[in-house]
C-alpha cells in the first residue's frame, strides 16, 4: 500500500452536523442543486481526494414529525446512481461511491447500476452495501416492519455473492464497502469488503475493530492488508484553534436540542420520551436499528457513567469530531493510521461548503508537507488508487 494516507468525502449537501444546514451561508437547496454538489466534488478531486461517498436512506428515518422538520436528512437529496452518473461526467479522477440496500433492491439491479456506472466512469464505481435500517424504509416497500436483524444478514450474503458473480468478466469491477459494526456486520465485512466504514470512535476502540476485521479476514483467506479501514472523522478546522472552536460554537448554538435528543433516540432504539436528562439509558425498546451503532452507544454510556444528557450533550459536541487547527487534525490521522487502527478516514464535513474548504486548503497542505498525502493521483481506475485487488468469491 502507498505511503500516502488515503481520504474518501462523505458528502451530505446540507452537511453532517445536524444543524449544519441552518449555518447562514450553507444552500437552502444544496441537496438538489446539481452545481453546488459537482462542485464540491470537483474540489475533493482537486485535492486528490480517493473517492467521494453519496450516503442514502430508503426511506425517511423513522422519527417524529415535530423533528423532521427540524433537520436536512439524506433524502433531500438526488438518488445516488444518477447524481453519481452525472457526476462521471464531470470529473476525471475521483472514484464514486454510493449506496444501495440489499434489503430494498435486488441483485441483477444492483449489479446493472454499478457496473454501468464503472464503464461510464472508467471504472471509478463503488458500492456502499446496507441491510437499511429502519421500519419507515420498511413501509416504503409495502411491508409493515424491518426485517428482522438476522435475516437481512443473511439476505446481504447471498445478494453480495450474486452481484460480485456478475463482475467477474468487468476487470474486478466496482469496489465493495460496507458497514456493519454488529458480529453479522463485520462477518459480511470481513469476507467481501474492500473498503470497510465506521463511526468516529476512540483511538483503541478504533484498533480493536480494525484488528477484529483484518483478523477474521485473514480466516476468509483473505490479505488482512487488502482491507481498507476507514473511519469516520468529522472536522472542523481553522488557522487556529480557537478560530475553530469558534466557528464550531456558532453552529452548535443553532441545533434544537430535540432532535439531538431524537438522533440518540434513532439509533439507541431507546423510548426516551418523559424520561430525565440525569436519567440512564433504558433497554431499548426496538432492536431493528443499527445493532452495531446501538450496541457502541450502549457499552460507552456503561463505561463511562453517561446519562441520557450526557450523550445528548456529546451528540451536540459532535460526537468523535476533530475541532482544531491543521496540526491538531494531521496528528489525529497520523495517530490512527501510525498505529494500524486507521488505513485512512472517510472524511465528512459538518457544513458545506465552508467546512470542506476549510480541509482542502488546510489540513491537505498539512498532510502534503509531512509527506502523508499525495500530489497526484496514482494509477487507474479506483482499485489502483486504493491499491486493492479484488477479493476472491
Amino acid at each position: 500500500m502507498s505511503r500516502f494516507i488515503p481520504l474518501i468525502g462523505f458528502l451530505k449537501p446540507a452537511g453532517e452536523y445536524p444543524a449544519g444546514w441552518r449555518h447562514p451561508r450553507a444552500p437552502r437547496a444544496a441537496g438538489v442543486d446539481f452545481r453546488f454538489v459537482a462542485a464540491q466534488v470537483r474540489r475533493l478531486e482537486a485535492a486528490r481526494f480517493h473517492a467521494v461517498f453519496v450516503p442514502d436512506l430508503a426511506g425517511l428515518p423513522d422519527v417524529r414529525d415535530d423533528v423532521l422538520e427540524r433537520v436536512a436528512v439524506v433524502n433531500d437529496t438526488f438518488e445516488p446512481i444518477t447524481l453519481l452518473a452525472a457526476l462521471a461526467a464531470v470529473t476525471t479522477d475521483i472514484g464514486l461511491i454510493g449506496t444501495a440496500s440489499t434489503s430494498y433492491s435486488t441483485p441483477d439491479a444492483v449489479a446493472r447500476d454499478f457496473a454501468s456506472l464503472h464503464r461510464l466512469s472508467g471504472g471509478r464505481a463503488g458500492w456502499n452495501a446496507v441491510t437499511s435500517l429502519n421500519d419507515a424504509e420498511a413501509r416504503n416497500f409495502g411491508l409493515d416492519a424491518h426485517l428482522g436483524h438476522a435475516d437481512r444478514y443473511a439476505r446481504a450474503e447471498g445478494f453480495v455473492d450474486a452481484v460480485r458473480r456478475s463482475w467477474e468478466p468487468d476487470d474486478g469491477g466496482p469496489v465493495i464497502a460496507q458497514a456493519g459494526s454488529s458480529e453479522a456486520g463485520r462477518a459480511l465485512a470481513s469476507r467481501v469488503a474492500d473498503l470497510v466504514f465506521l463511526r468516529a470512535l476512540p483511538l483503541a476502540e478504533t484498533a480493536a475493530f480494525a484488528g477484529d476485521i483484518r483478523a477474521r479476514a485473514a480466516a476468509e483467506g483473505r490479505d488482512p492488508a487488502s482491507v481498507r479501514i476507514l473511519p469516520e472523522l468529522p472536522i472542523i478546522v481553522r488557522p487556529t484553534r480557537a478560530e475553530a472552536e469558534d466557528a464550531f460554537d456558532a453552529v452548535r448554538s443553532l441545533l434544537d436540542s430535540a432532535v439531538a435528543l431524537a438522533d440518540l433516540e434513532y439509533w439507541t432504539g431507546a423510548d426516551l420520551a418523559g424520561l430525565p436528562l440525569g436519567a440512564s439509558l433504558p433497554p431499548p425498546s426496538a432492536e431493528n436499528g443499527s445493532r452495531g451503532a446501538q450496541a457502541e452507544i450502549y457499552r460507552q454510556a456503561r463505561r463511562d457513567g453517561l446519562t441520557i444528557g450526557d450523550l445528548v450533550r456529546l451528540i451536540s459536541a459532535g460526537d468523535g469530531a476533530v475541532v482544531g487547527a491543521p496540526g491538531d487534525v494531521a496528528d489525529h490521522i497520523e495517530q490512527f493510521v501510525d498505529a494500524g487502527a486507521a488505513d485512512g478516514f472517510t472524511v465528512s464535513f459538518p457544513w458545506l461548503p465552508e467546512a470542506l474548504d476549510a480541509v482542502v486548503k488546510l489540513v491537505v497542505p498539512e498532510l502534503v508537507r509531512r509527506g502523508r498525502f499525495r500530489t497526484e493521483y496514482e494509477g487507474a481506475g479506483i482499485r489502483a488508487r486504493f491499491g486493492l485487488q479484488r477479493p476472491g468469491v
